[in-house]
């Protein structure tokens, strides 16, 4: 199952409002929705909050030990209001330390004020003020900005910072009879609404959200905001979900900071001496994997490699359902050191090494090959490394309908050095075998992928002064979050290849075209899977939103600036979408400040899908250098190619009676420079890009 974060409303001090629709119909009988927030804990569930309620007792640290966030709706005397909750609606100290190191720790505070909010006999102020945050004792009027003719029911003036925008994608939000915020001008409050110019008082607070210590906390003056009854108006709801998601954003950010327990590798004396013998063998190893008895000590060789036998059996029982395969590891060794360390040969073992026969969540694999690492080490090294499948049930259920048998999301426990690099896959084609091998998974690790991704987005946000819509702030918080984004995203994005319009091998990674070409296949899928997420969200899926936010921050800012400029196809990926969505003013990137216009970006990335798409169709009645062509001039018209560009000087200035080979090697390795905002991006970021080497959460 999906992890949750755990919202927990608090009906137990005589709240004017009830989660419960029979309660509420109690309360008022009259119009139950008025007493209603039935409707706000459905919106939280379908955002991926697990909604409970606290109707009884004080409020303790055990009450909050595993809560993200504390809701604490109006509350008052019975002189003012029906209730719910036999207690009262003052906090008491032990209560208020409480919720304020909750909050402290991480924890997210929603807590919704009431018109001349004095008279209800609450402690509200008590609470907030220790976030710079007090209530006026009012009642806004407006004869101007009113909803619905009605001068109480004052429409908001709305505001965002540049690190958060809780305002996204509300346009208008309605209070009604709302009271008023006093802020601390010596606090570090964000005011996210306020009364016009306009009304009574005019410019007051209707809004303030405030960090404290690790955690985050929202007060609004007017409760109604969010009851049954207004909820549905204008903007209020995606009001409600965007302070839901963001005050969450602080649990997810300080758990996501705290260190992960060391795994059992780190010290079981047979990893270790599998790992520093590995290690100290690396050096005599030439780059197709053989070591040269002319230059180095073959004797020293093979004792280094009888201890690597002697712990892989050390290792063996750690591992009961790989026995045949580490059976014949131990025989590809054998026969390494007895062919006097000539070019390693692992076909053998490599056909029996299947994780994907085993997709059971949390089973571990142990591997060891001479392999080279994707975008990590060349040179085919012997390597060892310890995995940890990724395989809940809810992804389960979802390969039902994305069928991907090759599909393995893994975990690092444990790996040698050619690891420690910016190599993110397993995957069995880089393994050395005396002859190509049937290649039955594929391995990604969903931990490195998520962790690179929620680093350098969050530099790049800061650097951008990019305000971030709450839930791809809470995405680029949590850890556990981007992981389970990045698998999904994956597991669409993969399966994508071998289907469609002239469908690609997913193995292909190495260039026999121009990168261009393979450029766009991965465009195609991740765009494929973007557009795929708007099925997911009709279906209730809670990741769809957040694998849009991470195929386009990903693309946008990580990959154009990852590795070197060689036929860096992940990179062009990247370059076009920006070019994309500039053109259609979707991103607008003016004094060094970045802006989404979320209202078209989804449009605009479907329509990039779209032409994509329709060039592969068109494809199919084109020769492969035709097709090369057509790609090139498509990617052209939003990329500005190198100056000193063959290919960009036209069909005249290539050798199209020659071998293909000839046209690919006249390709720039750099064919399509980075524009200003990448060498910006690149100027500043390089330092955090290259910290996520070998980083693994």
């Amino acid at each position: 199952m999906q992890k949750y974060n755990e919202l927990l409303v608090d009906e137990s001090h005589r709240q004017a409002w009830t989660t419960d629709i029979e309660k509420a119909a109690v309360m008022n009988p009259g119009n139950p929705a008025d007493a209603s927030y039935a409707k706000l804990a459905k919106t939280a569930e379908a955002n991926g909050f697990n909604v409970s309620v606290h109707h009884t007792g004080e409020i303790t640290k055990s009450t909050l030990d595993k809560v993200s966030v504390l809701v604490i709706p109006h509350a008052s005397t019975d002189d003012w209001e029906k209730t719910v909750g036999e207690g009262s609606p003052v906090y008491s100290a032990q209560e208020i330390e409480a919720i304020l190191n909750f909050v402290k720790d991480g924890g997210g505070l929603v807590v919704l004020g009431e018109t001349e909010q004095q008279k209800y006999g609450n402690n509200f102020g008590e609470l907030t003020k220790h976030f710079g945050i007090g209530f006026l004792n009012a009642t806004v009027q407006d004869s101007e900005r009113k909803h619905k003719d009605v001068a109480t029911w004052v429409l908001g003036d709305l505001h965002k910072s540049f690190e958060h925008d809780l305002t996204f994608r509300v346009g208008e939000a309605c209070f009604y009879r709302s009271g008023a915020l006093a802020i601390d001008l010596d606090a570090e409050v964000q005011v996210v609404a306020t009364t016009s110019s306009s009304a009574m008082p005019a410019n007051a607070p209707l809004i303030a959200a405030a960090k404290y210590g690790a955690g985050r906390a929202v007060v609004l003056a007017d409760s109604d905001v969010f009851g049954d009854d207004s909820i549905d108006e204008l903007g209020n709801r995606n009001l409600w979900t965007n302070i839901a998601a963001w005050v969450a954003g602080g649990k997810a950010a300080a758990t996501a900071t705290a260190k992960r327990k060391a795994t059992w590798a780190k010290s079981d004396e047979h990893w270790l001496t599998m790992a520093s013998s590995i290690e100290e063998l690396r050096p005599m190893q030439e780059k197709d994997g053989s070591i040269d008895g002319a230059k180095h000590d073959l004797a020293l060789a093979e004792a280094l490699v009888s201890k690597v036998i002697e712990a892989l059996k050390g290792l063996a029982p750690r591992f009961g359902h790989q026995q045949e395969y580490l059976a014949a590891a131990e025989k590809d060794l054998q026969k390494w050191i007895a062919g006097g360390f000539a070019v390693p040969d692992f076909f053998d073992s490599l056909a029996v090494f299947r994780p994907d026969l085993a997709r059971t969540h949390e089973i571990e694999n142990l591997g060891i090959f001479s392999m080279y690492t994707q975008n990590g080490n060349p040179n085919r090294n012997l390597e060892a490394v310890i995995t940890r499948t990724f395989w809940p049930a809810w992804l389960a259920e979802q390969e039902k309908k994305y069928t991907n048998p090759a599909f393995v999301p893994i975990e690092f426990v444990a790996f040698t050095s050619g690891y420690d690099t910016n190599s993110a896959v397993f995957f069995p084609e880089t393994v050395a075998t005396r002859e190509t091998s049937t290649f039955y998974w594929g391995g990604i690790f969903c931990d490195r992928e998520a962790a690179r991704f929620r680093l350098v987005s969050r530099a790049a946000q800061k650097l951008l002064y990019l305000p971030l819509p709450p839930d791809a702030e809470r995405l680029v918080n949590d850890q556990d979050l981007a992981q389970e984004t990045f698998v999904l995203w994956d597991l669409i994005h993969d399966r994508t290849h071998s289907r469609g319009d002239l469908p690609f091998d997913p193995f292909m990674i190495k260039q026999r075209m121009p990168f261009w070409m393979y450029a766009l296949e991965e465009l195609r899928c991740d765009l494929a899977t973007f557009r795929e997420t708007l099925a997911l969200d009709a279906n209730g899926e809670r990741l769809g939103k957040f694998i849009r936010y991470a195929i386009l921050f990903d693309r946008l800012f990580r990959f154009p600036i990852t590795g070197n400029r060689v036929r860096n196809y992940d990179g062009l990926g990247g370059q076009i979408i920006f070019s994309w969505l500039h053109r259609h003013e979707a991103l607008t990137w003016t004094d060094n400040r970045l802006t989404f216009d979320w209202d078209k970006v989804t449009d605009s990335v479907v329509e990039l899908c779209e032409k994509v798409e329709e060039l592969y169709h068109e494809g199919i009645d084109r020769s492969r250098l035709a097709q090369w062509m057509a790609s090139y001039k498509f990617v052209t018209a939003l990329v500005q190619p190198h100056p000193a560009s063959t290919w960009a000087k036209g069909a005249s200035a290539l050798p199209l009676d020659g071998e293909l080979k000839e046209l690919v090697n006249l390709v720039l390795p750099d064919e399509f420079p980075l524009n200003v905002f990448y060498e910006t991006l690149t100027r500043n970021l390089k330092d955090v890009v290259e910290s996520t080497r070998g980083i693994t959460a």
